[in-house]
């Protein structure tokens, strides 16, 4: 009897690793693009999924570059940026938006001869780009007072986020206490959630008004940067890098409603709607989380990758998440590209 009990233990633990084993990856690694010429941090991408291309800004190299998907190469390189950080694509006009954080601009590009257009001048670090489709108008954080490290990079107040037109004026301005770092806007409603981690808080503000709404405060951690939203279940969800935890919002209540420990030093993650999905990018690994129900989430993966990658981009038509990856020491520069399964 005991033997028939042994045997058939070993066979449902065999069977059950078997199933185990045989259960796609949540993320799938396809040929990483490599990267010529680009040295230093990289920062935030946008995609023209139409035209298969990805914009990736190269922040200490002073240029945006410009990736061909259909053959995973470099075909332009957008030069004399000072230090770009976040970028968007607007497929309606054909333009590129680039928010330079050393000189407080965003310049204007052609989409297809990359000729510039425009620069408007904001502040010091324009920083994230988001795009509005209920308005159509790009959204830019800048300014503000920033705390990285435990000290004080640039003293100097609060930031704002600058409202423009696709043409490039300035439609409105909506103050934030010290610099925002990533924003969400609201699809069906007209709010917008701001991360402002020198003040330790995410901040609500209604984007026709230009007014503060409220200020939620992040209490299970700090240094707030990464920012992603689930409209449908209510919930907007917040990387923090001390102690490193997902901060996860109720957006009716401004109260958090979950925690986990997450990936050391992320600076980015994204909401995957269609499949209930949060990917953390961060210090040495990629992080993918499964949501429950809106107040429970399981991580279900967790991916290693080179050193000092941290921002990247989910994109959804494509089914597909990049992740950047710096020159350091014998690893070369290069965009790691995951489908999801």
């Amino acid at each position: 009897m005991r033997n028939r009990v042994f045997t058939t233990l070993f066979w449902s633990v065999v069977l059950a690793c078997g199933v185990a084993a045989q259960e796609p990856a949540t993320l799938t690694p396809k040929n990483p693009i490599k990267l010529m010429k680009v040295e230093g941090r990289m920062d935030h991408m946008s995609v023209d999924v139409k035209g298969q291309r990805l914009f990736a800004t190269a922040f200490d190299n002073h240029t945006l570059e410009v990736i061909d998907l259909k053959t995973n190469r470099q075909v332009h390189t957008i030069p004399n940026l000072d230090e770009p950080q976040g970028a968007y694509y607007d497929p309606a006009t054909s333009r590129l938006f680039i928010a330079c954080g050393g000189d407080g601009t965003v310049k204007i590009f052609d989409g297809t001869t990359f000729a510039l257009l425009q620069t408007i001048t904001l502040d010091l670090d324009a920083d994230n780009v988001r795009y509005d489709a209920r308005g159509k108008h790009i959204v830019v954080g800048f300014g503000g007072e920033k705390f990285l490290a435990g000290k004080v990079t640039r003293p100097g107040g609060g930031g704002a986020l600058e409202v423009l037109d696709l043409m490039g004026k300035k439609i409105a301005e909506i103050p934030t206490d010290a610099h925002p770092e990533s924003f969400q806007l609201e699809k069906t409603g007209m709010r917008v959630f701001v991360n402002v981690p020198d003040k330790q808080e995410v901040e609500v503000a209604d984007l026709v008004k230009g007014t503060v709404l409220a200020h939620w405060k992040v209490d299970v951690c700090t240094t707030n940067f990464p920012m992603a939203l689930d409209e449908v279940h209510h919930r907007l969800f917040v990387g923090c890098r001390i102690p490193a935890r997902l901060a996860v919002f109720d957006t009716e209540t401004g109260k958090i409603v979950a925690s986990p420990n997450i990936v050391e030093h992320t600076d980015d993650l994204f909401f995957d709607a269609s499949k209930g999905r949060i990917y953390i990018l961060g210090e040495g690994f990629i992080e993918a989380w499964q949501q429950k129900d809106p107040d429970h989430y399981e991580r279900i993966g967790r991916y290693s990758t080179p050193a000092d990658g941290r921002t990247g981009l989910f994109v959804l038509d494509l089914g597909e998440l990049f992740e950047t990856i710096p020159h350091h020491g014998q690893q070369g520069a290069e965009i790691l590209v995951y489908t999801t399964k």
